[in-house]
């Protein structure tokens, strides 16, 4: 994998493949890869590449250093029939996130609702994974994650809040799942620095500078906005806040803006991410069928609505199967700084590289 023009493409198994052995050269074990390959190569498949496959340079890097273990020993303990605590002994949160949605599925099918927070964990990608995860089961899921401070506090001056994410999916019957999968902020960091890579400049009212100041260059944004930009932050601060609580104090953990950042340059210490996990099953509450039928209904009249010029009126989670069909049969595409880190990421690992599709 030479060749770094943007239209290069690879096939899901080839980078499912890729990314397994890298993983595992890197110390993960195979309960460990498989969840991380999992998330990432799903969040590309549906072209959320920001926290796709963009990110398993930093996973790598976190594996050798030592901040995240590659044979975690991870401990649930259920406290009442739907309730427990997922203890990620600092592995993957990919593994943290799949193995509470487990659990809390279990619990949901049990009594109706299942509900897990989990400590001692690690980033683990893109929250909507997890929330597709119970959906793709036929129940309600939600994921929710704290992070370090990315992110203005609503007529603030320096970053307070992580980009706390907010995850929702829900079954449809003969279809693909709703999915809304959000940050707080009003862009994830991962898309300043994938736009920074690629040198494309940011949307207004999304990002500012380390005065404070709105700016839309990647390389010089200091911290984000919370959603709703500068004149309606404070509702994107107050869901960003919501969301701390959720992860930060239900699972113990300190809060996000205490948590060692992301990128480093501490790679060996633990960072001790938290995130809490919902799962409901929608037979729990009403007659078998009802939840199907009117989800069905709210759909139909939601896609049937008039649209503006040009545009066409859609659904959480259309945009991403529209994207996830085409992806899958023309492929995965990597752009100039992705090749770049694959080919490196090849030669350190001495595994194979990637092959273009077609």
């Amino acid at each position: 994998m030479t060749d770094t023009s943007l239209d290069f493409r690879v096939a899901r198994k080839d980078l499912e493949r890729f990314m397994g052995e890298a993983l595992a050269a890197a110390g993960a074990d195979h309960a460990s890869a498989a969840a991380a390959t999992r998330a990432l190569v799903t969040a590309s498949r549906m072209g959320t590449d920001s926290h796709g496959l963009r990110l398993l340079p930093h996973y790598l890097q976190a594996l050798q250093g030592g901040r995240i273990k590659g044979t975690p020993n991870m401990v649930f303990h259920q406290r009442l029939p739907a309730t427990g605590y997922l203890d990620a002994d600092d592995g993957l949160g990919h593994l943290a996130g799949y193995t509470a949605m487990q659990h809390a599925m279990a619990m949901a099918e049990e009594v109706g609702m299942g509900a897990v927070a989990v400590g001692n964990s690690s980033h683990f990608g893109a929250a909507g994974c997890y929330a597709l995860a119970a959906a793709e089961r036929g129940y309600v899921g939600m994921a929710f994650c704290n992070s370090d401070p990315f992110v203005l506090l609503h007529d603030g001056a320096k970053p307070f809040h992580g980009t706390n994410p907010i995850a929702f999916a829900a079954p449809v019957a003969g279809e693909l799942p709703y999915l809304l999968d959000m940050a707080t902020s009003a862009v994830p960091w991962n898309r300043v620095q994938q736009f920074d890579a690629i040198g494309r400049e940011l949307p207004d009212q999304v990002a500012a500078d380390a005065t404070g100041e709105v700016s839309r260059n990647p390389s010089e944004v200091a911290a984000l906005l919370p959603l709703g930009g500068r004149d309606f932050g404070f509702k994107g601060a107050g869901l960003g806040g919501m969301v701390e609580i959720l992860s930060s104090m239900l699972s113990g953990m300190q809060h996000g803006f205490k948590l060692l950042p992301m990128g480093g340059p501490d790679m060996s210490t633990p960072r001790g991410v938290g995130h809490f996990f919902l799962v409901m099953k929608p037979d729990a509450f009403v007659d078998e069928g009802t939840f199907a039928r009117g989800l069905a209904a709210y759909l139909a009249d939601l896609r049937a609505q008039p649209a503006s010029a040009n545009a066409r009126v859609m659904a959480p989670g259309d945009r991403e199967w529209r994207c996830q069909a085409k992806r899958d049969a023309e492929g995965i595409p990597l752009d100039s700084a992705n090749q770049l880190a694959y080919v490196e990421i090849a030669e350190q690992y001495q595994i194979s590289t990637l092959s273009r599709l077609g």
